[in-house]
């Protein structure tokens, strides 16, 4: 069993009410094998919702949305719901998003709001690697 980004799977929960559709996605949660999961919804954030991305303040890894607004408590809320569902549902593997704040794996936005790619994982990527829990982006 996986858990899996539910905007992979068309669920439109992505900060700006759509979803990233994903065909292999889709049918993992339609043959029973992956439960949906949105992070940034466990976290109580609202969809749609303004955009966000990680920065680094004060040597912290901060999660800003694009009016300034500090909303790390959320993504880490989400991070740490999603980390009990995988202890409780004994899930090694989750599949997710890629270039998220919250699910990027390997690669995330700037923090600039400005396309910039750099090397970094979304915060519930990174709990769920330091927790031995295998991530993939798609």
């Amino acid at each position: 069993m996986y858990l899996i980004s539910a905007c992979l799977a068309g669920v439109n929960c992505k900060y700006n009410g759509n979803n990233n559709y994903n065909e292999k996605a889709f049918e993992l949660v339609k043959r029973g094998e992956a439960i949906p999961i949105c992070p940034e919804q466990l976290g109580g954030l609202m969809t749609p919702r303004i955009p966000a991305e990680i920065r680094i303040i004060n040597d912290n890894r901060r999660v800003i949305n694009k009016n300034g607004e500090d909303v790390t408590a959320q993504f880490e809320k989400g991070a740490n719901e999603v980390l009990q569902l995988c202890k409780k549902l004994n899930v090694d593997k989750v599949i997710l998003q890629a270039r998220s704040p919250s699910c990027g794996v390997g690669k995330i936005y700037s923090g600039d709001f400005d396309g910039t790619l750099i090397d970094g994982n979304g915060i519930t990527a990174q709990l769920l690697i330091d927790n031995g829990i295998e991530v993939e982006s798609l």
